[in-house]
């Protein structure tokens, strides 16, 4: 402002009048004024303009796993829709499933002073953001629960939905039904695990660990995976893929495969209705989950003092083909 006062060979009361559209200029001043701050490229710090008035930054931070990820693409966007509508942008880093990570990012945002923070967690431990939420940052944590503190969740349902996989695949027969999971550390593929033998359970079949292939999976693991369990002595005829990216490793690894062992994968993805079979999942709307998680958070920024909250979102299966295959 001293730079722009300069040239414009004004105070910087008027420059801080022109810049804030208060009354009292004259336009002849205003427009020596804005060319001044056009050449020299000021622009207002926002933050910092108000915190001194004690009010918001006008922003919230999102910790995502992977912003890559489709799926969080989604949530992405519907954060950001609700976020405008109340006047706040949104600043957005990805963990890579790594806590260190997380907890940079999320300290970062709030060492900024974001109104708020979501946060999807990659690891178990957050005490690290107690000082924030006692000082009145609120937090909620969206896809799988914090570790150690108590705060508002928004998650899908991860058992129920992998219940109803095995039991659509049970339907057609099928009693090899395999499971495909992500890393069993991370909260949603251990649920959805947990679904798996809970659907087993329930269609009366027998758990075999042999029938189950856990871990980070890339598309040489998912196919070597499928090798094994169509090749083995009694082998799998039907599968359950854990989220979007195993699902579509899966079905590439099938691909031109003559005879292809039913298919089931949790969470929807583009195109999965145009393959050859269409690929039958379970679904769940990654925008549903953003903005219940954004309204939760807003919903603490207006004032709601009450317990924090545990939301879980339904799920449905979408059957378009490639898990109606019977034996």
């Amino acid at each position: 402002m001293n730079d722009v006062a300069r040239m414009a060979g004004v105070s910087i009361k008027t420059v801080s009048r022109v810049v804030n559209d208060e009354a009292g200029v004259h336009p002849a001043t205003a427009e020596r004024v804005l060319a001044a701050i056009d050449q020299l490229g000021f622009r207002r710090n926002l933050s910092a303009r108000n915190l001194r008035r004690g009010s918001s930054t006008g922003t919230i931070g999102l910790v995502l796993e992977d912003v890559g990820n489709p799926f969080y693409s989604g949530v992405t966007r519907a954060v950001e829709e609700i976020a405008r509508l109340r006047g706040r942008q949104v600043i957005t880093g990805s963990s890579d499933e790594d806590p260190v990570r997380e907890r940079e990012l999320s300290l970062e945002f709030c060492s900024r002073r974001v109104d708020g923070l979501l946060v999807v967690p990659a690891g178990l431990q957050h005490g690290y953001l107690v000082p924030e939420m006692r000082a009145g940052t609120p937090v909620v944590f969206l896809d799988r629960p914090a570790g150690d503190v108590v705060a508002d969740t928004v998650l899908v349902d991860n058992i129920g939905g992998t219940v109803e996989a095995v039991a659509h695949l049970a339907s057609f027969g099928h009693r090899r039904i395999a499971f495909l999971g992500d890393a069993p550390d991370i909260f949603t593929a251990n649920e959805r695990l947990r679904g798996y033998r809970e659907g087993c359970l329930r269609a009366g079949l027998s758990y075999h660990e042999s029938l189950v292939v856990m871990g980070p999976h890339d598309a040489e693991s998912v196919r070597a995976a499928l090798h094994g369990l169509r090749n083995a002595a009694e082998p799998a005829t039907a599968v359950v893929t854990g989220n979007n990216r195993i699902t579509v490793h899966a079905v590439r690894a099938l691909a031109g495969c003559p005879a292809r062992p039913a298919l089931v994968g949790f969470d929807d993805f583009e195109l999965a209705d145009l393959l050859s079979p269409p690929v039958t999942v379970i679904a769940h709307d990654a925008s549903a989950l953003g903005k219940a998680a954004a309204d939760l958070l807003f919903a603490r920024l207006d004032g709601d003092a009450s317990p924090p909250r545990r939301v879980v979102l339904p799920v449905r299966l979408v059957a378009r083909g490639s898990g109606e295959v019977q034996v």
